[in-house]
């Protein structure tokens, strides 16, 4: 597993198609980096749902990173690539932690939000928001990293 050496800091590029950013895989890095990823994504001119639909899905992939790659403590690195193509954007996440379990990504399950909290099972909820909220999700483990790749359309969904 590789590790992050305190020189890693947050580095940023935007063009006109989307936006690049490595940095630590820790609570406090993440949370810059999301802001860092809605910011370099603006002057794609995206609806409101769409970046909020990024928002979420980010930060589920993020804090799932820290959580469980990370999970020891170990000290790494999260790299994320985002690129407009035709109707959507185009996201890679990649970090050096611990695999996914069987090397799979969890199905997800909805939770009952009517449950009492105490009641409401660990685990799975974010992953059932992201396979909802994405097209083409793919995880692989190559090379001692994960990266995960998924679409977010950037079409506005209406109502019917």
């Amino acid at each position: 597993m590789g590790e992050a050496h305190n020189h890693i800091s947050e580095m940023t590029s935007a063009n006109r198609k989307g936006v690049h950013i490595v940095f630590p895989g820790d609570n406090l890095a993440v949370r810059k980096a999301l802001r860092s990823v809605l910011d370099g994504l603006k002057h794609l001119e995206l609806p409101d749902e769409v970046l909020s639909v990024v928002e979420i899905v980010v930060a589920e992939c993020l804090n799932n990173v820290v959580e469980h790659a990370y999970a020891d403590g170990t000290q790494g690195f999260i790299e994320i690539n985002a690129r407009l193509r035709e109707n959507a954007l185009w996201f890679r996440i990649v970090d050096d932690g611990f695999a996914m379990p069987a090397e799979t990504l969890p199905k997800g399950q909805p939770h009952d939000l009517d449950a009492m909290q105490d009641d409401l099972p660990e685990g799975g909820f974010g992953w059932f928001l992201i396979r909802q909220l994405t097209n083409d999700l793919q995880y692989v483990r190559h090379e001692d990293q994960n990266r995960l790749t998924f679409s977010i359309s950037t079409v506005e969904h209406t109502s019917h």
